[in-house]
């Protein structure tokens, strides 16, 4: 993953990296390799507990001194900044990616599908979202997700996928929708498939809707 660069000479605030001056030296390996060890490790706990785990077990999962966390993120908020960034950029390569080279017919409800199913596993896509604060800090991050979403959504329209009203802004409410609900109320894959087959379907020009949808207890299916 791509990730930004804290300042040179100070603790590295996310996004707001600035050129290096003449002469400036590069950081060190070990503090590179500290701030990867950092970032995975809040990966990982913010996965498992939620954006409400503190930094100390941030810290332990890392194995470094809280001091160190310290000095690369000077709060909370600013190590959840750059996770919020980096996990909305792998959204948004991915929908670039779907829209240059996808199936038009089906990639709009795969990627939908797939952010679903990782919301309803990790904790940190949906918390990170509902927490007013970070997404203030990231609106230029999800406007790109909602600008590649809008370039995915226009595909999908111009080859009759989907319905010619919808817009990039009700898809991406709906995804958020959903994946706060395949969170908090535990839905499992079935319930997550068959929940998206009834909202994909509605998405579907009038003369597309599917006139079945996966029944209950069924194995779980990409609902494309």
């Amino acid at each position: 993953m791509t990730l930004p660069n804290p300042s040179p000479g100070g603790p590295g605030v996310p996004g707001t990296a600035r050129p290096s001056p003449p002469g400036a030296r590069r950081p060190r390996a070990d503090a590179q390799r500290n701030r990867a060890r950092i970032l995975a490790a809040a990966e990982a706990v913010f996965a498992e507990k939620g954006p409400s785990a503190s930094t100390d077990e941030v810290a332990a999962r890392a194995e470094l001194a809280i001091g160190t966390v310290f000095k690369h993120f000077p709060t909370k908020q600013a190590l959840q900044q750059v996770l919020m960034k980096d996990l909305l950029s792998d959204l948004t390569r991915e929908v670039e990616a779907l829209t240059a080279d996808g199936d038009p017919a089906t990639s709009l409800f795969g990627f939908m599908t797939r952010t679903v199913e990782q919301a309803a596993q990790k904790k940190t896509v949906v918390g990170l979202l509902a927490d007013t604060g970070v997404v203030v800090q990231v609106a230029d991050s999800l406007r790109l997700l909602r600008d590649g979403l809008e370039g995915l959504l226009a595909r999908s329209q111009q080859a009759g996928a989907v319905r010619e009203d919808a817009r990039a802004d009700e898809v991406l409410a709906l995804l958020t929708g959903f994946c706060q609900g395949a969170l908090h109320a535990r839905w499992d894959r079935d319930l997550q498939h068959r929940t998206l087959a009834l909202v994909f379907d509605g998405l579907r020009p009038a003369g597309d809707r599917r006139s079945s949808r996966p029944a209950a207890g069924s194995p779980g299916r990409t609902p494309c």
